[in-house]
């Protein structure tokens, strides 16, 4: 006899408790959203209106239309965001997995303590290595290209998705590595031909993770190590809205959905093999 799901065992007045607060949650979280999105639908002579009024009247998309010349090159910047997070994910993935593998298969001496400093270093803040890592990016002689942005981006990514993803494959039993070796596997054969196809979720969720990572944070890698228009990424080209001498608030809230939009997208299309590699290995088969 089929036992009845989870949802099915609570009381009338507990699920309208728990739907209650799910819809409270989503209010908070969706409701500066939903705003700006409406602010970039409202004629700026209603921005500040007062009464304020929370539905725009008379709304249009004519800031979407109008934005692309507000600011020169701002289809460009979109572009280098893209550019810059994809390359900075790829390496990322590249370092990660072998990584990730190591610490989760084998025993070494200074394991912990390593795995200990890489969570240390997502304790500090790019802000306060800005000084250090201009240093570093100029002696390197990458200031003002692409690299200045994606090497500090990937060095504080890396150690969360080692975290992330030595996680997810110490689930993954052992016996499929002891199989292959007695079958004459070397690691490298396995982690390519057993590990990997298993671990695609977890592999998945550290790409979504450190793709979104990567285009957060770009904005004060380019203010600080690059001067350079054709290398700036959408955050400097949203920030070009502030240096006039009054801020168009709704072409500023077009533009930054209109940046998000592509991200949005992929993980709108992605997003149930991030549900799978979150919640793999949750229940004990």
């Amino acid at each position: 006899m089929s036992q009845p799901s989870m949802i099915h065992r609570y009381k009338w007045y507990e699920l309208i408790g728990i739907y209650a607060g799910i819809l409270l949650f989503l209010t908070f979280v969706l409701a500066p959203f939903v705003e700006g999105f409406l602010v970039s639908l409202k004629p700026l002579s209603q921005l500040f209106s007062s009464p304020y009024r929370f539905i725009p009247e008379n709304g249009s998309f004519a800031a979407y239309r109008t934005m692309w010349t507000s600011v020169p090159g701002f289809g460009w910047y979109i572009f280098n965001s893209f550019l810059i997070s994809g390359v900075s994910t790829i390496i990322v993935l590249i370092l990660v997995v072998p990584a990730a593998y190591a610490f989760a298969r084998f025993e070494f001496r200074g394991s912990g303590l390593l795995l200990g400093a890489f969570l240390a270093v997502n304790m500090f803040s790019g802000a306060v290595l800005l000084i250090p890592l201009f240093r570093l990016m100029r002696s390197f002689g990458v200031l003002n290209t692409y690299f200045a942005m994606i090497i500090p981006g990937v060095a504080f990514l890396i150690p969360s998705g080692i975290w992330l993803l030595r996680t997810y494959m110490m689930r993954i039993p052992k016996e499929l590595d002891e199989a292959a070796f007695v079958d004459g596997a070397s690691h490298f054969y396995t982690l390519r031909r057993v590990i990997l196809p298993i671990a695609m979720p977890g592999i998945t969720v550290v790409a979504i993770t450190t793709f979104i990572g990567s285009y957060a944070q770009q904005f004060i890698y380019a203010l600080t190590f690059n001067s350079k228009t054709e290398y700036m990424p959408l955050p400097v080209g949203l920030f070009a809205y502030f240096g006039r001498q009054e801020v168009v608030w709704n072409e500023l809230m077009a533009a930054s959905f209109v940046g998000i939009a592509p991200a949005l997208v992929v993980i709108f299309f992605l997003q149930r093999y991030l549900v799978s590699g979150l919640t793999a290995g949750a229940v004990k088969q």
